[in-house]
């Protein structure tokens, strides 16, 4: 038997990947015993029958044939029935397939919920911002026992736990750091972490440097998993095992005490769908920055009538399905909005500009429409253009949901939501306005991937673009005319019709 240290050692892999193999079925899961003297601080230490070297240089084997991991964990189960040779023990087996589903782990039959989970855990953002917390992980990792400020900005994961969370002062906490360091470097550059907080003394941004430094990137998985001693330093042991389980939101991380009985917990990290909702309906309404885009589909109540209701049903649902895979690129999310319309909202991102997505994805939505309108026009021979009229504006608001037993619906509180629907409804033809101040957010260098400005007549009397110009409502329209009387309280608001954006490579 080989202790997980000889095997990293002899194997030349961390940790992380060591850990990430356990997960995904390719090595058993290892017998723990008792340390012997000598052996280090962990007073439990995981052993790996001796074929588990061979195993772990067949998978370096197939990785530098290119194949995917997916298709390296099949292989390698194939290899092991057809050697017959000792095979992963049937927990293990059940929990990797249970991955990504709601299947339960066979156990006791008791099914694990949040509320009794009996170790630190709690929810962070792409941002590393924690989203929800239970009393554990804010009494014993963040210091934030008095309630979480409602500032998501201040609720950075490691600013906390350098700052004021008695993490700080654990034995393990500069593994529990470097854990939570190679999940963030897959989205979080160095430059990025470092300017998160300005209120980080000089000696707590060298700490963080050098653990990012020292951290090594994770590896994708469902699951990963760490051991951290969280004992003050030169106290008594308090080993726990750490998992953090990866969704669209955020990563969760759940801490167990090393001693005790883990099935319960890996049954309900297993069922996805069910611990993303509780964590959703649980997490508390906070104030951000954010984008908000609403598109309107122009006479839609036209088109409405037009149609047999099946092929306009079929239309908005072609319309929202066709959107959804640009959503998704650019992070957005679901908001309601009455009506065929949508409201998505933009957030700030680790690795991209919330606003800068924003105006992509209003474009990228725009030729979507096109596309979608030059199709219904061959197939219904009509002379309908299907539009879609966009307004962009950029705030400050706070953020919740509003829930049911069975539903959550992403809100936001404010006037830039508002703001966002009258210039949708402002927008004609298939245009796309945005405010002045949101194209204030956005550099030098984001602005020139961008056509912008105000349309103004010619001598002629055609249109013409005036480029990198804004105007107020109250220029573009007559609000004495009753037509336009709805837009009175955005008539100061300066804006501009933004004609063309270039979309990342």
């Amino acid at each position: 038997m080989l202790t997980s240290r000889q095997l990293m050692k002899r194997a030349g892999i961390s940790r992380a990947t060591l850990n990430n193999y356990i997960q995904s079925g390719i090595l058993p899961k290892p017998v723990v015993k008792k340390a012997e003297p000598g052996a280090g601080r962990a007073p439990r230490i995981g052993h790996f029958p001796d074929f588990s070297l061979e195993i772990i240089d067949r998978v370096a084997e197939l990785k530098k044939r290119g194949i995917k991991m997916a298709d390296v964990v099949s292989m390698i189960d194939h290899d092991q029935e057809k050697a017959k040779g000792p095979t992963p023990d049937k927990s293990r087996m059940d929990r990797r397939k249970s991955e990504g589903t709601a299947k339960i782990i066979p156990g006791d039959g008791l099914q694990l919920t949040l509320d009794q989970v009996t170790g630190p855990a709690y929810l962070v953002n792409g941002n590393f911002e924690v989203e929800w917390a239970n009393q554990e992980a804010r009494e014993e990792i963040l210091g934030t026992s008095g309630g979480i400020s409602g500032e998501i900005t201040e609720r950075n994961l490691f600013s906390l736990c350098l700052r004021s969370g008695p993490v700080r002062h654990a034995d393990g906490a500069e593994d529990l750091l470097k854990f939570h360091l190679g999940i963030a470097k897959r989205r979080l550059s160095k430059s990025v972490l470092l300017s998160t907080d300005v209120d980080l003394s000089d000696p707590e941004v060298d700490i963080l440097a050098r653990l990012y430094d020292e951290s090594e990137p994770a590896e994708p998985g469902m699951v990963l998993h760490a051991q951290i001693n969280l004992a003050p330093r030169g106290e008594k042991d308090r080993w726990f095992d750490v998992y953090a389980s990866f969704f669209r939101e955020g990563v969760f991380f759940a801490f167990s005490p090393m001693d005790a009985d883990h099935d319960s917990l890996m049954a309900l990290l297993a069922r996805r769908d069910i611990v993303i909702r509780d964590l959703l309906k649980r997490r508390k309404p906070y104030l951000t920055p954010l984008a908000v885009v609403v598109a309107d589909i122009q006479n839609s109540v036209k088109i409405c009538a037009d149609l047999p209701p099946e092929e306009y049903f079929e239309l908005i649902n072609q319309v929202w399905g066709a959107m959804e895979p640009k959503l998704r690129n650019y992070y957005a999310t679901y908001g309601k909005h009455v009506g065929d319309g949508m409201v998505y909202y933009f957030f700030p991102q680790p690795d991209s500009n919330y606003v800068l997505n924003a105006l992509r994805c209003a474009h990228e939505m725009k030729a979507v429409m096109e596309d979608i309108s030059a199709e219904w026009k061959k197939r219904k021979n009509w002379t309908n253009d299907l539009m879609l009229n966009i307004g962009l504006v950029e705030g400050r608001e706070w953020f919740g949901t509003y829930q049911t037993p069975t539903h959550i619906e992403f809100t936001v509180l404010g006037d830039t939501i508002n703001m966002a629907g009258r210039l949708s409804d402002f927008a004609r033809e298939g245009s796309v306005w945005v405010t002045k101040n949101m194209l204030g957010q956005l550099t030098e260098k984001e602005r020139q991937t961008m056509v912008f400005g105000i349309r103004r007549q010619d001598r002629e009397g055609g249109d013409i673009l005036v480029p990198n110009t804004y105007s107020r409502i109250s220029n573009l329209v007559d609000l004495d005319n009753p037509k336009y009387e709805k837009f009175r309280d955005i008539a100061v608001l300066p804006v501009a019709e933004v004609v063309n954006v270039e979309l990342k490579d």
